[in-house]
């Protein structure tokens, strides 16, 4: 709460929280483990069209960091979803057209399980997006995304599967 408090403050433009700081949180409740465990950082995507370059992320990049104390601070990643495509091939070999918003990413994710975002407003009212639903995730059943498949997949299941062995792992 206290990552949404702060970023409710600042407010970026178009942002959520994603991603490992939502599913894994949800996973440990769901198996009985600590909340933070297998938790490394707090995915934050926000998207601005207007400036997709480096510099311009960075500024927000900083930003959001001096919000924060450590350890939050080196905690809390946050990325222009609106630049993700000029670097994701390079990273993950695999292409990646532009996006519209934050929310599109999550369409993009590897598995409906991971693919599950949240943002607060000022009143304290939370607004889940989960373009699949939220079933795979409290039935801990990770499936490759029916949109999108990714060859990253098996390698990224069978990390899940080591740290929560409880989850089915369906096959591609």
């Amino acid at each position: 709460m206290h990552v949404l408090r702060t970023l409710v403050r600042l407010d970026p433009p178009d942002w959520l929280v994603f991603s490992g700081a939502i599913y894994q949180r949800v996973l440990n409740d769901l198996t009985g483990r600590p909340l933070d465990y297998g938790v490394k950082d707090y995915d934050v995507g926000y998207f601005d069209g207007s400036d997709i370059s480096y510099d311009a992320e960075d500024v927000v990049i900083k930003r959001v960091a001096a919000a924060f104390e450590p350890p939050l601070r080196d905690l809390v990643e946050v990325r222009n979803q609106a630049r993700v495509h000029v670097w994701f091939q390079d990273h993950f070999n695999e292409p990646y057209e532009p996006l519209t918003s934050s929310a599109e990413a999550l369409g993009r994710f590897v598995s409906p399980l991971f693919a599950v975002g949240v943002k607060l407003d000022a009143a304290d009212r939370m607004t889940v997006h989960a373009p699949f639903g939220l079933g795979d995730l409290f039935a801990m059943t990770l499936r490759p995304n029916p949109t999108r498949r990714s060859p990253n997949y098996e390698k990224i299941a069978a990390a899940a599967k080591a740290r929560w062995p409880e989850i089915e792992v369906i096959a591609p």
